[in-house]
């Protein structure tokens, strides 16, 4: 008897030791011959894709242990399925970044159904860049201004329930304008193909800085007219381009599109899974933090004509918080607003 005490004793210690063991390694030691998935949530060509893959190039210089980083596109759902997939599907050990659309924690916010993940316990690790986004239409619909859409009806592109089809939403319900919305489109490059073919007359957001990046040429030779930007304040470079919280008719008009206008904030987001301990999450941020003034990242950041205004972690953490508690007066306006929106059945 004993002996057999003796033995679980002994036992009960090895277990001990191996626990302490683990829960005493290093961020370094854990991530040291390991590999990072950057999961970006639409396809290859866009404005996310191009800042999730500049930044997983540098992430690693700066992650103690020096992990490999590999990007891959998960499209799908305006890029819920990727937001899904790092929430409910990946490991929780800080191996797994996902990059989704930046209107999700406001979808939250509305009660959106399609949104099977809670945004204030996903890990928010940073964002490369805060831009105003622009709603804009292709030279040939016939459609130059905010005038012009009210008096002529022209398709836009979206990858679906987000800033992409809310924002012509918003401006149909509060504005008098006809926008179409075409739902169901997988990124950005197949809504700039979908205009060039004349299947659509215009795309429902994109970045001012995403436009100056990966359309430059457009932009130069007069290929898409910006008719609506959404940010807090005009972008100084588009002065002349009417916001959309110019056309809140009251108090609480403003508050919504004040709401609807915050998304920017969010830009191109970097995140992980909930229960990542906290020192790789500290590890993650830092080094996202370290890559915003890497001179070598910035000048790439240049030659891609990508604007780098990041946005830290800890303040996207408590950007998503205020988002996704509206008081219920301005959260019930803007169902008002973008209300009737549903995603395409497949």
């Amino acid at each position: 008897m004993i002996a057999r005490w003796s033995r679980l004793a002994q036992a009960l210690t090895v277990l001990m030791l191996v626990a302490t063991a683990a829960g005493a390694q290093t961020v370094e030691s854990f991530y040291r011959g390991k590999t990072i998935d950057i999961v970006i949530g639409l396809t290859p060509g866009g404005g996310y894709d191009a800042y999730a893959r500049l930044v997983g190039r540098f992430l690693s210089k700066y992650i103690p242990g020096n992990p490999s980083i590999a990007a891959r596109n998960m499209p799908g759902g305006g890029s819920r399925t990727a937001a899904s997939y790092v929430y409910n599907v990946a490991a929780k050990d800080g191996t797994v970044i996902g990059s989704a659309d930046q209107s999700f924690p406001l979808q939250q916010a509305l009660g959106d159904p399609t949104i099977l993940f809670d945004n204030n316990r996903l890990v928010w690790i940073g964002n490369p860049d805060s831009d105003n986004n622009t709603v804009v239409t292709w030279h040939a619909s016939g459609v130059r201004s905010i005038d012009d859409a009210r008096k002529t009806v022209v398709a836009m592109g979206s990858t679906g329930v987000n800033t992409s089809s809310q924002y012509v939403e918003a401006m149909n319900r509060i504005a008098g304008t006809r926008f179409r919305i075409i739902m169901g489109y997988p990124g950005a490059n197949e809504i700039n193909l979908a205009m060039e073919n004349g299947e659509v007359g215009g795309r429902g957001s994109n970045s001012w800085s995403s436009w100056k990046a990966t359309k430059p040429d457009w932009l130069r030779d007069g290929k898409i007219n910006i008719i609506l930007q959404v940010g807090i304040e005009r972008n100084g470079e588009i002065p002349d381009v009417p916001l959309l919280l110019d056309f809140a008719r009251d108090d609480l008009d403003r508050a919504a599109l004040l709401a609807l206008s915050a998304p920017p904030a969010i830009g191109r987001p970097l995140f992980t899974a909930p229960g990542v301990p906290a020192e790789r999450v500290r590890a993650l941020r830092e080094a996202f933090d370290a890559v915003m003034r890497d001179p070598e990242f910035l000048d790439q950041a240049r030659q891609q004509n990508l604007e780098i205004n990041p946005v830290s972690g800890a303040k996207l953490q408590e950007i998503v918080a205020r988002m996704t508690s509206l008081d219920k007066p301005t959260a019930q306006r803007l169902k008002d607003i973008v209300g009737g929106l549903e995603e395409p059945r497949k």
